[in-house]
């Protein structure tokens, strides 16, 4: 491999992007961008870190494995409480459950709950060690500028009102962010949804529900309604019921109506409130995730309904996303038409969302009297008739996006996207799919995952049978940034990357630096693995049959 073409992630750019927003979506952003050696500067309305509540409390595998390649993943996962099961009911009758699987061999459990509060923590903590991070609290961004140059963010602050300049910038400003939205443009449609829903963490000892997630619709303790109870650490369990449009929480307290409700569920046992609240679920999105040099994430850009935990985690894949393609375009990796695809990628994923959550939403809220009938005959048929159990939507729980449809995808007809897999399960892995987390052993790095090497530049994953030299030299005329070319046979000694990947012969697996499979190529020409990674990193590309011609050094 050119030497030139495999470059330090961790030297810094000249370039600087700002984060609006320091909540995990913002923090995850800023850490991430610190990774690839990009000075970040985060702004937070806020005066100071607020660990009110747990808020969003269930963190998903693979969003753990990004906050461990900075440092924060282990921690978390180790924390946390860890479950792989999901069990529904119906009265007080199970319909099924269903254990999560694991397309590897991923060191992290399926969920990790843990609260939202101490997940900041810890980030905030990994974020004190990178000195290419400013936290700038009390920092209100009041206007957004841009030219062709970079990004002027004008903040009022105590002191008085300021300007911080980037080149581009990300807004994390959650939910509430409507003045970054209005000043950028962009729209956000959607619906709020009339019932109510009483959030209580719970300190109580429950024998039998420290490792799982239950969810029961229409119980003898909630007649009408829902109700859903996730274990936390330290023996506090989440309960949300959902509740009326009109409740009144400081009226149930005070008539000790709350702690007759609380005991339906736990029984005659002490037990303590850490935090509750009650609140509305809504299902928005903006029209646009790329607006010049600004890119929106996490809340800012998109709400859904919480059953499933795909608000959180999606913010976290949205940061991701946003971070090594603003890395590739600061370095001069990339053109700048690569954040294009950030749009592309992480709005479709949104689609995707609210697709899911709000089917889940008119299941749980049915708004008219057919729907009503609807989930009543499904549920009680689910009691006794299997078949109906697929029908019973208790929210589908949270899991990557495939970019099979993305423009930096080469697609391959003999691993074609079979459609969303049945709950719990995820696709084979093929063009648009994050690659398997599995064991291996890299002897050049020391590395033992199989994702903590593919995060490091693109990846070439060359089986038995590929001309390797022909690759590699195909490759550096390629890739602009960091590329490398590894022989699965070098590091897959037990053969569990083989058998998650189902690798043929002659294969070259394209990895890009989220972990994303972009490519899948049989006995590729040099011309076809030019024409995938250009592809793969937002340029134009050649078509193969002139790529020869057109793109490929002479002695290829």
């Amino acid at each position: 491999m050119d030497e030139t073409k495999v470059s330090r992630i961790d030297e810094p750019t000249a370039g600087r992007v700002a984060v609006v927003g320091n909540g995990p979506t913002g923090q995850t952003t800023a850490l991430l961008l610190a990774r690839w050696g990009v000075p970040v500067t985060v702004l937070d309305t806020r005066p100071e870190r607020d660990p009110i509540g747990s808020k969003s409390i269930c963190q998903q595998r693979d969003v753990v494995d990004v906050w461990e390649s900075v440092g924060a993943g282990a921690r978390i996962a180790d924390e946390g409480v860890t479950w792989a099961t999901a069990r529904t009911f119906y009265k007080d009758q199970e319909l099924f459950s269903y254990t999560l699987t694991d397309p590897g061999r991923s060191p992290f459990p399926p969920f990790v709950n843990i609260s939202q509060a101490r997940t900041e923590q810890i980030l905030d903590e990994c974020i004190a060690r990178r000195p290419l991070i400013d936290v700038r609290w009390g920092h209100e961004v009041v206007d957004v500028a841009q030219d062709d140059t970079g990004v002027v963010l004008t903040c009022r602050t105590p002191q008085g009102q300021v300007e911080v300049t980037a080149d581009y910038a990300v807004a994390c400003t959650g939910a509430r962010g409507d003045r970054v939205r209005a000043a950028l443009g962009v729209t956000f449609d959607g619906q709020s949804f009339d019932d109510l829903f009483l959030i209580c963490d719970i300190k109580a000892d429950l024998p039998g529900w420290a490792n799982e997630r239950r969810f029961y619709f229409d119980p003898p303790w909630n007649p009408g309604r829902q109700v859903l109870i996730h274990p936390c650490p330290d023996s506090t369990f989440r309960i949300d019921w959902q509740v009326p449009g009109d409740y009144d929480l400081a009226a149930e307290e005070e008539s000790g109506a709350l702690d007759e409700r609380i005991r339906t569920v736990i029984g005659d046992r002490p037990y303590e409130i850490v935090w509750k609240s009650v609140y509305r679920f809504h299902a928005r999105a903006v029209n646009r995730m790329r607006v010049g040099r600004v890119l929106l994430a996490g809340d800012s850009a998109h709400l859904v309904a919480p059953f499933g935990a795909r608000g959180l985690n999606t913010g976290v894949f949205d940061a991701e996303n946003a971070a090594w393609k603003l890395a590739y375009v600061l370095r001069g990796w990339a053109d700048e038409e690569l954040l294009d695809s950030y749009h592309d990628e992480r709005h479709a994923a949104t689609m995707e969302n609210l697709e899911v959550t709000s089917a889940t939403m008119d299941f749980l809220v049915p708004r008219t009297e057919e729907q009503r009938r609807r989930r009543r005959d499904i549920l009680t048929r689910a009691l006794t008739d299997p078949a109906a159990v697929a029908q019973v939507d208790s929210g589908r729980l949270s899991e990557p996006f495939w970019y099979v449809d993305s423009p930096l995808t080469t697609p391959n007809p003999s691993r074609p996207f079979t459609g969303r897999p049945p709950r719990g399960a995820v696709p084979p892995a093929g063009p648009g799919i994050i690659a398997p987390d599995v064991p291996i052993s890299d002897p050049e790095t020391q590395r033992t995952r199989f994702r903590e090497i593919a995060r490091d530049g693109f990846l070439l994953l060359t089986t038995d049978g590929v001309d390797t030299d022909a690759v590699s030299q195909a490759a550096a005329q390629a890739a602009r940034g960091p590329v490398r070319l590894v022989r699965l046979a070098d590091i897959d000694v037990t053969g569990a990357l083989a058998e998650a990947l189902a690798a043929r012969p002659e294969e070259v697996w394209v990895i890009r630096p989220d972990a994303y499979v972009a490519a899948v190529l049989n006995a590729p020409s040099p011309a076809e693995v030019v024409s995938a990674l250009q592809r793969a990193q937002g340029r134009r590309t050649v078509p193969a049959e002139d790529a020869d011609q057109e793109t490929l050094p002479a002695d290829v």
